[in-house]
């Protein structure tokens, strides 16, 4: 996987529509060449996060939730 896979922009996480993160762009681990989604929160105290970029990009099922679909939505590209 590479940058493509990952478009720069903001996320929204399927939990709870306050939960928005913009995605920075994708890191790869040094000894394992694991790829990584580097993001930051907007809100709280914009803590920077990394999440194993499949996990990233997958699709959850939580019927406990209701919910079936990505783990992330995209909802605005940045440049």
């Amino acid at each position: 996987m590479n940058n493509q896979t990952l478009k720069r922009g903001v996320y929204q996480h399927f939990k709870d529509k306050s939960m928005v993160y913009e995605v920075l762009g994708v890191g790869m681990h040094t000894e394992t060449n694991e790829m990584y989604a580097v993001y930051r929160a907007y809100y709280g105290d914009f803590q920077l996060y990394l999440r194993p970029l499949d996990m990233f990009l997958e699709e959850v099922n939580k019927p406990e939730l209701g919910y079936k679909g990505p783990r992330f939505t995209l909802i605005k590209l940045l440049d």
